[in-house]
């Protein structure tokens, strides 16, 4: 009887989306390796980033499938913890154990952890995730109605929560991920359009107060950069470095381990934001464009789950991981080719970071799970039908 149900278990796991995700992981680390190559201990294999990547891999593709065998509509239902906990963790920077790194000392976004070990755990990623869950559950008890004024506005205001708590820790650049993520799940929910373009006309009279009372003098000056690069070097020097690294990787790139800018250290934070730099330089436009087709590839699975799931917030679910992946993916991008001001958004399974992989192979486990409830598979061991807690 084990056997059976574990065989149809296996059968029920979408191995192709896992496989996917595999790959992009595996993508990331070989990057990683290649952009830390030179901070290596005497002696190592492979430096501190990439090792830290490869754990977080393997931990997350764990977390992953032990996600995909606990039914979606569970975790929909705990939803008032989710929110709790998620918020809860972003409160906790604002105390003494909150901290900013080095190299984005305009961003409070980071908890000690075990800081002995140079261990951190970034809470946004998690209110990501939280994020998603939550307003999934509000779209789908409100979708009969969802076009009054008064609903919209009340996801307006569940959407403001996460964002003011990401800007208050200095973290634009999720913040900018958060709006994304709250205009595309609305538009997918089917949200009047009118609405999106009259949130455009407010965005852009509180677009002042935003400048000034808002942004800090870095944030400022990195967009101003972008304007005009020759009166801001300091501030558009990294996006110059990662631009002539992918210049100098042409079509097919130097070859790995063999980038001129990569390996010289010439392109500050290469292992993190400027990652995508890495890839044109030492695997040229192909391999960037190769990069490119496996993210389609990912929101086209995700997509496709999603319209097969067997109820809306299901859907949601499956939309809002989605754009999650997608905008940190065009956003990244804009950076490193200078159409964006440097905001720290990462490049999904591909920048180093253990919290930020983890995070997103517990996404993957919510898509599995969706993926597995619409295959028809019963959750003989891990359904719990008789929750009282109910999001209807």
């Amino acid at each position: 009887m084990k056997g059976q149900t574990l065989r149809k278990a296996a059968r029920e796991t979408d191995w192709l989306f896992l496989a996917l995700c595999f790959l992009l992981s595996v993508f990331g680390v070989l990057m990683v390796a290649s952009a830390s190559y030179r901070t290596r201990a005497d002696g190592a294999l492979l430096s501190r980033d990439a090792l830290v990547m490869i754990l977080a891999t393997m931990l997350g593709v764990a977390v992953a499938l032990v996600i995909s065998f606990i039914d979606y509509d569970l975790i929909l239902k705990l939803w008032p913890l989710v929110a709790l906990g998620s918020v809860g963790l972003m409160l906790l920077l604002l105390t003494p154990l909150g901290v900013a790194p080095d190299a984005r000392s305009d961003a409070r976004s980071w908890l000690k952890i075990l800081p002995r070990f140079n261990l951190y755990l970034q809470p946004s990623e998690i209110l990501k995730i939280g994020f998603i869950i939550t307003f999934s559950v509000h779209l789908d008890k409100v979708r009969h109605e969802i076009s009054s004024f008064r609903n919209v506005l009340l996801l307006c205001i569940h959407a403001a929560i996460p964002i003011g708590l990401v800007v208050v820790t200095g973290d634009m650049g999720s913040a900018l991920i958060f709006v994304l993520m709250f205009i595309g799940m609305l538009f997918v929910a089917g949200v009047h359009w009118l609405y999106f373009p009259a949130g455009l006309l407010l965005v852009g009279a509180a677009a002042p107060i935003v400048w000034y009372r808002v942004f800090d003098d870095i944030q400022r000056n990195r967009i101003l950069a972008l304007l005009h690069p020759d009166d801001y070097p300091k501030e558009i020097y990294q996006q110059r470095q990662a631009l002539h690294a992918m210049q100098n990787g042409g079509l097919f790139g130097t070859g790995y381990l063999h980038g001129d800018f990569t390996q010289s250290n010439s392109i500050p934070e290469c292992q993190n934001d400027m990652i995508f730099s890495v890839v044109g330089e030492e695997l040229g436009f192909l391999g960037a464009l190769a990069l490119l087709v496996l993210f389609a590839l990912f929101a086209v699975r995700v997509v496709r789950t999603g319209k097969r799931a067997h109820n809306f917030a299901a859907q949601m679910l499956c939309y809002g991981i989605m754009f999650m992946v997608m905008a940190q993916v065009a956003v990244n991008i804009g950076m490193c080719t200078q159409l964006l001001p440097v905001i720290g958004i990462t490049l999904p399974f591909i920048s180093a970071g253990g919290s930020s992989v983890i995070c997103l192979y517990l996404a993957v486990g919510l898509v599995l799970s969706v993926y597995r409830s619409s295959r028809g598979l019963q959750y003989d061991d891990y359904r719990y039908a008789r929750l009282a807690v109910s999001y209807d």
